[in-house]
């Protein structure tokens, strides 16, 4: 998120926080559950689809952060912190390293109507390429991934796998 927010400054200013760490700090702020009224209360992908209306007025980097957030949060059954004992749901993590997937395909290539990007994130003008949101992503994925393998080996559960086109895709449920 402070990324995004480093290549999008103009964004914390429209939640009006007095700084950037100001608004990474509220949106991972655990009292809150995800929960903001300056989103209508949206968690997950609902707040990403928020974050990428071209209608959308606010900060987008704090809901579409906030809902990348929310998102993992909720496939680990909304909890913080967990113990060894408690299962988890291998069909939830799958579904939200899918719905990573899909959440940086439309971060890059959702425009406004000028056909400009909404959000800055990988820079492929230029001599140099930069594909770092795409690597923060790939991580994402992969630890997404190999939870909902750890999961489901531990219960003997099989995951049902989804293929999409990316350019169609729907949010899976978590």
């Amino acid at each position: 998120m402070e990324k995004l927010y480093r290549r999008n400054p103009h964004e914390w200013r429209k939640g009006n926080y007095p700084s950037m760490d100001a608004a990474v700090a509220r949106a991972f702020d655990a009292r809150s559950e995800f929960h903001f009224a300056e989103l209508g209360n949206r968690r997950g992908a609902d707040a990403i689809v928020l974050a990428l209306k071209p209608e959308y007025s606010g900060d987008r980097v704090f809901a579409f952060g906030v809902g990348l957030a929310s998102m993992v949060f909720l496939a680990y059954n909304g909890k913080m912190e967990f113990y060894l004992t408690e299962s988890l749901d291998p069909q939830k993590l799958y579904n939200s390293a899918r719905n990573i997937e899909i959440a940086a395909w439309k971060l890059a290539n959702t425009r406004d109507g000028r056909g400009e990007p909404l959000l800055l994130s990988n820079d492929l003008a230029g001599d140099v390429r930069n594909l770092s949101f795409e690597r923060e992503f790939g991580k994402m994925i992969a630890y997404q991934d190999v939870m909902a393998q750890i999961a489901a080996q531990r219960t003997n559960r099989v995951i049902r796998r989804v293929v999409q086109s990316l350019a169609t895709a729907a949010f899976l449920p978590i």
